[in-house]
């Protein structure tokens, strides 16, 4: 996904993934002949291609540093895929042939593992290669109707990839509390990006939905809404008296309160879905509400739908199966927040290295 946020500008040399079932899914919209699937961590220089590249993409698993798992953080075994990265990017380097431009992504949850230790480290790193490095958390909100907050570190060898020295007022706390974990020779090549995302979105989550997708009987409606808090059943009711048709979405969160967790049906009707997440792990699905005539229906959305609120287009082939198209897709990061990425630091950045040289 992010070599379509890329775009046709854009050339891809190699693309590495040792799920099987997401290898199948690149090489149905991608070709196959670029894609190596064995563990990074057991890849060596040897299996990259010789030329040297304008941009190393990583975007290593998440489970360790989501705040929804156990947070083992860089040091566990899936979100330390990124070491498996690093360790041939440093080869790449001692060879000469370090890419030009890195972006690591990866969940908000990077910021505050390990009291911002984790993040630090990923900085760290870059800096002491010789890359000037920026971060921004970055919501796909901006450009679709989901809400995907995610965390995306650019390093450039080129001074180039901010233009603002001062810190961004609107940067999250939990990046400004985590750069104070950084030392001072890894602050010196710290470098602020000023551009935000302007309103670019134009769709709302009513817009994606498939109108021949089957509701649920009224029985489990029923179930779901039982689950809600007073205070959404009373917001939910009062949307009800009002008339008119609302579309909305709802998930499933454990929550505690007064000390005892408990399970919660969570509504929103601000125009987006929530964070579509891979359904392993017992992780709740997205779920439709329609509102109209008085009438509360709810289903589950669908894979195509899901897939739509990433900014995926309906021509991007998806796997077969609800759970495997579901998997891939909340694992994936939004094209569009690449695009936007692309647009704003990457290719600049670049640029002007090539008008240096």
């Amino acid at each position: 996904m992010a070599r379509l946020g890329l775009g046709g500008g854009w050339r891809c040399l190699f693309a590495n993934d040792f799920d099987a079932g997401k290898r199948v899914a690149y090489g149905a919209n991608f070709g196959s002949d670029h894609l190596h699937g064995g563990d990074i961590h057991a890849l060596t220089i040897a299996d990259l291609p010789h030329q040297t590249a304008d941009l190393a993409w990583a975007s290593s698993p998440c489970q360790d540093l989501s705040l929804a798992g156990a947070r083992g953080g860089l040091g566990a075994a899936r979100s330390g895929a990124f070491f498996g990265f690093w360790r041939l990017i440093e080869a790449l380097d001692d060879a000469g042939r370090a890419p030009r431009a890195i972006v690591v992504e990866n969940v908000a949850g990077l910021l505050t593992s390990h009291d911002g230790a984790d993040f630090a480290a990923v900085v760290e790193r870059l800096a002491a290669r010789g890359y000037f490095v920026s971060a921004l958390a970055l919501n796909a909100a901006d450009f679709v109707p989901q809400s995907r907050l995610r965390l995306f570190i650019v390093g450039a060898r080129a001074d180039a990839i901010g233009a603002c020295a001062a810190a961004d007022p609107l940067a999250p706390p939990a990046l400004l509390r985590a750069l104070t974990r950084l030392s001072p020779q890894a602050m010196k090549r710290w470098r602020w990006i000023a551009a935000r995302p302007s309103a670019q979105r134009t769709a709302s989550i009513g817009d994606i939905l498939d109108e021949r997708a089957v509701f649920e009987p009224a029985a489990e409606t029923r179930k779901r809404l039982a689950l809600m808090t007073p205070r959404q059943r009373t917001a939910l009711a009062a949307l009800v008296a009002g008339g008119g048709r609302h579309t909305g979405a709802g998930y499933r969160r454990v929550r505690v309160e007064d000390g005892v967790k408990r399970v919660r049906f969570e509504a929103r009707f601000d125009g987006l879905s929530g964070c579509i997440r891979t359904p392993a792990g017992g992780s709740s699905r997205q779920v439709v509400i329609a509102i109209d005539q008085g009438r509360v229906r709810t289903r589950l959305m669908t894979a195509r739908e899901a897939a739509r609120a990433m900014g995926l287009a309906d021509d991007y082939v998806l796997p077969a199966r609800a759970t495997n198209a579901l998997k891939l897709i909340g694992d994936g990061v939004c094209p569009p927040v690449v695009r936007w990425l692309a647009e704003t630091a990457l290719e600049p950045a670049l640029a002007r290295r090539c008008a240096a040289a």
